[in-house]
């Protein structure tokens, strides 16, 4: 079949018609591939959490199509409810959303090695709202295993082995199974993330401590804690709503410890020492510490063996 072009006063076949139409298809069809391409992955995101990944996917996606009203809602509810709040046998625990982003780790007024001072980027997770409380072990542990020193539901445990802690959290993940959200687990915090949290994220006004520059306000330590732990959450929290982060107890981290871990290190995205040595990091200051060691930037090591009524430990809530 032939047909008669009037503008070119030629003949066009029906052979380039078709080609003409294919052409057109492929035109229009893989940009809209695209597209589904973004909105799947915002729809992934949104599955991990990942609330800020899925509005720039979403963004994408709707440089050239229509809204999609479920997708919208589910964003605007995943950056509104943020933080979790889980039970275990009656007790309940407030873990914070700690939203990622790039801050400076380290500090050049401290010991050597809190230096040098170093950007790092972290993804985003959650920090528990307090330290891990007795009545969070014993719900998690057996109601007949309390290793702590002092005794009370809302005192934070402590006198726990790391070992210890990591029976824990493995114990949590494997009853919260059905509860945690796609691709997340309890974890203790790497040193980085820790750091991050104590500073108040995001929300950081650069205190010393966690919450401040005053140390009484915000931390239990050794000039007035009466040479005791004492319940989570009387002191001031930080920007964040964490408390405790300085003073009450220290607390155990992820990561094995190095003295020149920050200067040797090239690799400040969600950073973890996982080079095995005789030691691991605890962060935080105590009850029966100068106030110096409850800055956000102290770094203290201990054998994985070793335990003590000023030891603790606080969960984060991670990707795998």
């Amino acid at each position: 079949m032939m047909l008669y072009n009037q503008k070119t006063k030629g003949i066009i076949s029906m052979k380039n018609i078709q080609v003409f139409i294919i052409f057109l298809m492929l035109l229009t069809t893989f940009p809209n591939l695209q597209a589904q391409d973004f909105l799947q992955k915002a729809k992934n995101y949104l599955d991990a959490g990942e609330c800020e990944k899925a509005q720039r996917a979403y963004d994408a996606y709707r440089v050239e199509n229509p809204r999609n009203y479920d997708v919208e809602q589910r964003i605007e509810d995943c950056k509104t409810i943020k933080d979790k709040t889980f039970s275990v046998n009656g007790v309940s625990f407030k873990m914070i959303f700690v939203q990622g982003g790039t801050f400076q780790m380290g500090s050049y007024s401290g010991f050597d090695n809190e230096k040098p001072v170093h950007n790092v980027t972290l993804s985003d997770y959650y920090m528990g709202e307090t330290e891990v409380t007795q009545a969070l072990w014993k719900a998690v542990m057996g109601y007949d295993n309390n290793p702590s020193r002092w005794k009370g539901d809302q005192l934070p445990v402590e006198s726990v082995y790391r070992t210890d802690c990591q029976e824990f959290v493995a114990r949590l993940n494997s009853v919260l199974a059905t509860q945690l959200q796609q691709g997340y687990r309890f974890a203790l915090p790497s040193e980085a993330q820790w750091e991050y949290a104590a500073r108040g994220g995001l929300q950081s006004s650069g205190g010393k401590y966690a919450g401040g520059d005053n140390v009484d306000t915000v931390a239990w330590y050794e000039e007035n804690s009466s040479s005791r732990t004492h319940d989570v959450k009387q002191k001031a929290s930080n920007e964040l709503g964490l408390y405790d982060m300085s003073g009450n107890v220290l607390e155990w981290c992820e990561d094995w410890y190095s003295d020149y871990f920050y200067s040797d290190n090239r690799n400040w995205t969600d950073p973890v020492n996982t080079t095995k040595d005789l030691r691991r990091i605890l962060r935080g200051g105590s009850w029966n510490g100068y106030a110096s060691y409850c800055r956000v930037a102290i770094r203290i090591s201990t054998s994985p063996s070793e335990r003590g009524d000023a030891i603790g430990f606080r969960l984060a809530l991670v990707r795998r």
